[in-house]
């Protein structure tokens, strides 16, 4: 089962993907997670893509589309993966197309998890970070749930910020759900309710 998960930042995508993990065992690619990884162990391409992430911005392609192609050689991926994150525009669909082509192993799926812009900003304004296990909880949580680590909040998951990357998302991710629609690869999935009403919602789409 090779699947795409599509939605805007803070709609779900990360949830849902651990949900079909815990089910399928399927290895969950997160170009986010790969990029923070990158970040925090400050390689020329964390810091690079750093700059980018501050600001809202999309990492550029050949970053993103290089980590993703080496991802995808590792063994464990040959029965099944989850791409979460990407790919984010058509030019880098129409690269993992063709990567992906190499490898045959084509798409089963692009599944679409779809939340009002608003309540994405307030899902993520609130949304808080543990600094030692990577936990994501709320503002209400003074300390880690499940360590009792220090929560923090992400540069990136404040207003402007936040605003800015709905934006940047719409720009540039429309064109890319059209190009799966025209796929027929295409699942739209409402993703503004309870997260165990949405995941029944996602096997029903893939059964």
């Amino acid at each position: 089962m090779n699947i795409v998960l599509l939605g805007a930042p803070g709609a779900g995508k990360g949830t849902q993907a651990a949900k079909l993990i815990e089910e399928y065992h399927l290895p969950h690619i997160s170009t986010g997670d790969m990029l923070r990884a990158a970040v925090a162990a400050g390689t020329d391409l964390g810091l690079k893509a750093k700059t980018y992430m501050d600001a809202g911005d999309l990492v550029p392609d050949d970053v993103i589309i290089g980590l993703v192609t080496e991802r995808l050689q590792e063994p464990d991926t040959e029965a099944g993966f989850i791409l979460d994150g990407f790919p984010r525009t058509s030019a880098q669909a129409v690269a993992l197309d063709a990567e992906l082509g190499k490898l045959e192993r084509p798409l089963d799926a692009a599944l679409l998890i779809d939340v009002d812009p608003e309540v994405i900003v307030g899902r993520l304004c609130s949304r808080r970070m543990c600094r030692d296990c990577g936990h994501i909880g709320t503002v209400a949580d003074e300390k880690c749930p499940k360590c009792g680590g220090e929560m923090y909040q992400r540069d990136d998951d404040n207003e402007a910020t936040v605003r800015n990357r709905l934006d940047v998302y719409e720009k540039s991710t429309s064109p890319l759900i059209d190009y799966y629609r025209g796929c027929e690869l295409l699942v739209t999935i409402d993703g503004d309710r309870d997260p165990d009403v949405v995941y029944a919602d996602v096997k029903e789409a893939l059964a």
